[in-house]
């Protein structure tokens, strides 16, 4: 069972500019293990692309930030199953446990996972 991606919000700025070194290196990562694909690719005036899961989008771009320090946060519906979904997908990550973590007055189940090209995605499901 896949899980349904619901929301995706960036770490800072813009999901849809999130910076890699190469895009054509960074993308098999999104495609092949967390299940996305590719909507739409650019070389003007970066290399670009534009990755999609049903309800979400994010974009990958050549735009020389820092990946170390951006990313995205998902809300997915089962946070267990989009775990087994990367895991069965070749995802090569450990997990004792599950995290809980509280934003506002909302509890998250949540993992972290860090891309080969540097970003990091939070992927949580509301609690409660």
């Amino acid at each position: 069972m896949k899980a349904v991606f619901k929301n995706a919000w960036p770490y800072k700025d813009d999901k849809m500019n999130l910076p890699v070194e190469n895009v054509e290196t960074a993308t098999p990562f999104y495609v092949d293990i967390m299940g996305f694909e590719v909507v739409s690719r650019g070389d003007s005036p970066q290399g670009s692309v534009v990755l999609a899961r049903p309800d979400i989008q994010i974009g990958l771009t050549e735009n020389g930030g820092d990946p170390s320090q951006e990313g995205c946060a998902f809300e997915v519906d089962n946070v267990e199953a989009a775990f087994a979904e990367f895991k069965a997908n070749g995802l090569e990550k450990e997990i004792s446990d599950f995290d809980i973590e509280k934003n506002g007055d909302t509890d998250w189940k949540v993992f972290y996972i860090v891309a080969p090209d540097g970003l990091c995605y939070w992927i949580g499901e509301k609690q409660g």
